[in-house]
């Protein structure tokens, strides 16, 4: 990977964990449909105009019903899930269960796809999933004496939901959209994610206006977090090939992480640190970022 591409991979990583940022500076004023709806009007303003003038538009209007499925699944109800998540639990925890998209895309990509698990997929998929519980029953209330409340049990449901949703896309994607300019599915994944959210944020708009400091969040949670991050993260696939663009995985909880301390004084407590490295732990090894020793591989296969 040259330096630029591993540059654009950090930009990409610190701008995805930032949007966790300020959906939960957001979310409160806006509310979780507003905001998501915001966010995504805003950064298909901005995606099919370049669309457009790339000349892409009929890949658009060949493939818009698909398309419209992943502007659904991957951007409407996802963001639904993490702006009501913001209101309850802080931005790192979200991030790393975010942490466990790969996961979910695995299981699909294997139920949907046929797609082979080796051991250290297996292996992999055990240990992230163990770490997503260990993380769920420590925060969402459910160990002997803890003091959770039904408000985190649902926002970490909530943010599971919107990894399913994440997951089942990447191969719904895969499977319907190869082929298909990247850009024509994100841009018109935005747009068809404002369509499907534009009844629900006229219906739950805030009673009051938000403020100067809400909109601000909600536009650079569209324009950075959304509209460039895309841009950034097509071209890290075209560069260095998806395997090596998803592995901003791994960095995105970290940045979340920083910019939650830096700006909202949350705090990274033992549980949550523990749980974040036996998440990134099998998900490494469910991308192949990380490998099994090849003796112990072919012990579990035998």
């Amino acid at each position: 990977m040259k330096r630029t591409d591993l540059l654009e991979l950090v930009s990409l990583a610190a701008l995805w964990g930032a949007s966790f940022l300020f959906m939960r500076l957001g979310a409160a004023e806006f509310g979780p449909a507003a905001l998501a709806f915001v966010r995504v009007a805003a950064a298909s303003a901005l995606l099919l105009p370049l669309l457009a003038y790339r000349a892409q538009m009929p890949a658009l209007r060949q493939h818009w019903r698909a398309i419209l499925v992943v502007g659904l699944t991957n951007s409407a109800l996802p963001f639904l899930c993490f702006n009501y998540a913001a209101l309850s639990i802080n931005a790192g925890l979200s991030a790393v269960f975010n942490a466990t998209t790969p996961l979910f895309g695995a299981v699909f990509a294997w139920l949907w796809l046929k797609d082979r698990l080796d051991p250290a997929r297996i292996a992999g998929l055990l240990i992230g999933f163990g770490g997503v519980l260990w993380l769920v029953w420590d925060r969402a209330g459910l160990k002997p004496g803890a003091s959770g409340s039904a408000g985190i049990a649902l926002a970490v449901l909530a943010c599971l939901a919107a990894t399913v949703l994440y997951g089942f896309s990447a191969s719904f994607t895969k499977r319907y959209l190869t082929g298909v300019p990247p850009m024509a599915v994100a841009a018109g994944s935005q747009a068809g994610a404002a369509l499907f959210l534009a009844v629900p944020a006229l219906v739950w708009w805030p009673a009051q206006m938000p403020g100067a400091e809400a909109w601000g969040y909600a536009l650079v949670l569209a324009v950075a977090c959304t509209a460039l991050a895309y841009l950034l993260f097509f071209r890290l696939i075209a560069n260095v090939g998806p395997a090596n663009a998803i592995s901003v995985t791994f960095l995105i909880p970290v940045f979340a992480v920083v910019w939650g301390g830096i700006f909202l004084g949350e705090k990274v407590d033992l549980a949550m640190a523990l749980g974040c490295a036996v998440i990134l732990l099998g998900t490494s090894l469910v991308t192949g970022v990380l490998k099994l020793p090849r003796a112990l591989g072919e012990r579990r296969a035998s």
